[in-house]
């Protein structure tokens, strides 16, 4: 089989509910997590969209935890992080269709557990991979790069949560190069985003999460690009308005 023939390395997942789950209870409250009757992944990139508890994380979580990732993130070796629980309901539920050819690589980035990642990898001296020095020895945006353009070797399956959280637009845009760079090496990203420049990757298939389950949309119909357009071409005036006296 040939690498191209590979990818999706994940091509599909759905959640198994059952007759015991209990729709009133989170996750399975969300909208999104209700319409997980399935999500075709594209080969290349994937985003998830939405509003802040739209459920795009919980997802991407549950996809992660189902793939053998531990819940803070990192390789499949550092399974051991599991300091935020012993683990998602809706990974139980989730079902998987695979390439039969798996990737060589994998990582799990998620901004909000990062640092207990890095805290653990100094600590096992366990940082071959990302560079000379020490992780906490760089600011939060120089590691997430590292993790880029040093850690991920290619060929790999990527799942990344808000990585824009700790990048400045310049390192969102080198971050965009990085992502084609391992794009082009036969990888396949599935990633959480708020960011209109990430998102501007070319041909990748963006869904949205919102109150009515999980929907494709087209970049230029995204709530990011539209609000950040409008904003910037009219900024004296949405200021006036936002600011202005109740």
């Amino acid at each position: 089989m040939s690498l191209s023939a590979a990818k999706p390395y994940l091509q599909r997942i759905r959640a198994d509910f059952g007759d015991d789950v209990d729709f009133d209870a989170y996750p399975f409250s969300i909208p999104a997590v209700r319409d997980l009757h399935g999500i075709d992944f594209h080969p290349d990139v994937t985003f998830f969209v939405g509003e802040n508890g739209s459920g795009k994380s919980t997802i991407l979580e549950a996809i992660a935890l189902a793939l053998g990732f531990g819940i803070e993130g990192g390789t499949i070796n550092n399974r051991l992080l599991n300091t935020a629980g012993a683990g998602s309901a809706l990974a139980d539920r989730i079902r998987m269709s695979r390439s039969p050819r798996r990737p060589r690589d994998g990582y799990f980035l998620r901004a909000e557990s990062f640092h207990n990642v890095a805290t653990y990898l100094d600590e096992m001296d366990m940082t071959t991979g990302y560079g000379e020095r020490k992780l906490h020895e760089r600011s939060h945006g120089e590691i997430f790069l590292t993790v880029l353009v040093e850690k991920l070797r290619g060929q790999g399956l990527y799942l990344f949560d808000e990585p824009e959280a700790a990048l400045s637009p310049n390192r969102q845009l080198a971050a965009l190069s990085a992502i084609h760079q391992l794009v082009q090496q036969q990888s396949q990203f599935i990633i959480v985003t708020h960011s209109p420049i990430l998102l501007a990757y070319p041909n990748a298939k963006i869904l949205s999460f919102d109150a009515t389950g999980i929907t494709e949309v087209a970049y230029e119909d995204t709530e990011h690009y539209a609000v950040t357009r409008d904003f910037l071409n009219h900024y004296p005036r949405r200021l006036e308005q936002l600011l202005a006296p109740d």
